[in-house]
């Protein structure tokens, strides 16, 4: 059997524009489900590539290896639609709700909340955590004071991404140092130069917005009822606070993801049978189908009925299909000859530092999992940062401001479809208030261009 071709430039740049054509017009013309357009694009690129040579067999390989490589990421759909549950259950999401509304005034909520999804990310190294608990909390306070849901959803996105990009216990930052080859403390300073200024930025804007809705409390009657129906549905204390604080000891602590989770999803459950009365048929069964909540208050019932594995249902076959195409087109060198031919155009560091950080975005849509794209990144454009004489660390930081940025603005990506299926907006519509995950790669190409942020390797004098 032969051995398939490699694409050309013209054909990769057909085939990958196919694919964000499909998706682009189908989406906001046609109107048509996301999933169906995926796959429309699966037949197209899998039609390229049986053009190149490729069989059957090793189109479907590709695919599977595509899917095979996001297999952490399907693990953690499942848990967090698990834990959502149990949070509820155990009534710490109502413990939140009820003393956050007194705390957490509309004026500074905005701001407020923006540094809390910080610190917490920081210290867990998870983005998907912070939105999956905190994020969750917040959208419901938010639609409680009257604030828009997509901008509540673009402030938590905004904030689970800047502790996740800036955390020496994340996954992604670990991973851009790693595919960089460079060390992780001098990875994190170099990301200040452009991430510190970002995210100040970001701040001035969220506290900028949230004092147009500094006269929208409400009223001290709505939050007696609020309050009132939050305490006849669960038993509010502080001990419903503990699964979140095993959950946060245990991220500190530097222990996995799914192991953290286990834990506190223990916690809630222990709690939800000690403290809130239910029983365990019911809370078990509540982890599969999700919590469903009667309390005869509406905006309450919306925010508390969710969670439950069935709830990642969507999400989850949404990344299977998108990791799919992305192993197709990786497979295939689509993507990577498409790239190449860009780096050969390239005759400035600034140049290179915009090119980096676009192909982030390129290669989170077309692969679905920032992941993968941070680890090809690293493969593609070691060899001219090299010959450029810059710093890996400068790699390693445009990496991350490219893919560890837009994987949640993607509906597609793995990110995307999860905050989609936690927060139950979509990335279309969160995208625009999603301040810090634009600004940040943004005002970083703008600070290359103005020659700001870039780090050379000192040459030895002679």
């Amino acid at each position: 059997m032969k051995n398939p071709r490699e694409p050309g430039f013209l054909q990769s740049l057909a085939c990958f524009g196919g694919v964000i054509l499909i998706v682009i017009l189908g989406l906001f013309w046609l109107e048509i489900n996301l999933h169906v357009l995926l796959v429309i694009g699966l037949i197209w690129v899998a039609g390229h590539a049986s053009y190149l040579g490729f069989q059957f067999t090793l189109i479907k390989s590709a695919m599977s290896a595509g899917i095979g490589k996001g297999l952490g990421a399907i693990y953690i759909f499942i848990l967090i639609g698990v834990l959502i549950a149990a949070l509820i259950e155990g009534g710490t999401v109502g413990g939140l709700i009820y003393y956050g509304v007194d705390l957490l005034h509309p004026a500074i909520f905005l701001p407020a909340g923006l540094i809390l999804c910080s610190l917490m990310s920081l210290a867990t190294g998870t983005a998907w955590g912070t939105i999956g608990t905190i994020g969750v909390v917040l959208m419901g306070l938010g639609n409680a004071l009257g604030i828009p849901l997509p901008l509540v959803a673009g402030m938590v996105v905004s904030g689970a991404s800047f502790g996740d990009k800036m955390s020496p216990v994340s996954d992604t930052t670990n991973l851009a140092a790693m595919s960089a080859e460079t060390d992780l403390y001098a990875h994190i300073r170099c990301m200040l130069y452009t991430t510190v200024p970002a995210y100040i930025i970001a701040l001035f804007l969220f506290t900028t917005v949230g004092l147009e809705y500094a006269d929208q409390a409400l009223s001290v009657q709505q939050l007696n009822e609020l309050k009132e129906y939050l305490a006849i549905e669960f038993s509010i204390g502080p001990v419903t606070l503990l699964p979140l604080v095993v959950l946060l000891v245990l991220g500190i602590r530097r222990v996995p993801a799914e192991p953290s989770m286990l834990a506190s999803i223990a916690t809630a459950i222990a709690l939800a049978l000690t403290t809130q009365g239910r029983g365990i048929t019911e809370v078990l069964n509540s982890l599969q189908e999700g919590y469903t909540s009667n309390t005869g208050l509406e905006q309450l019932d919306v925010l508390l009925t969710r969670g439950g594995i069935q709830s990642m249902m969507w999400t989850l076959s949404l990344a299977l299909i998108a990791l799919s195409l992305g192993g197709l087109l990786d497979r295939s060198g689509f993507v990577r000859v498409l790239l190449q031919g860009m780096l050969s155009r390239i005759k400035r560091s600034a140049t290179l530092v915009a090119t980096t950080i676009g192909s982030g975005v390129i290669a989170n849509m077309s692969m679905g999992e920032g992941y993968l794209s941070i680890i090809f990144g690293g493969q593609i454009f070691k060899d001219s940062y090299e010959a450029d004489g810059l710093e890996r660390h400068m790699l390693s930081r445009c990496l991350e401001e490219g893919a560890t940025l837009s994987t949640s603005l993607i509906p597609w990506t793995t990110s995307g479809a999860f905050c989609m299926g936690a927060l139950g907006i979509s990335p279309f519509t969160f995208a625009p208030w999603a301040f810090f995950n634009y600004i940040n790669p943004l005002l970083s190409i703008l600070l290359a261009y103005m020659g700001f942020g870039i780090f050379r390797k000192k040459t030895s004098e002679a």
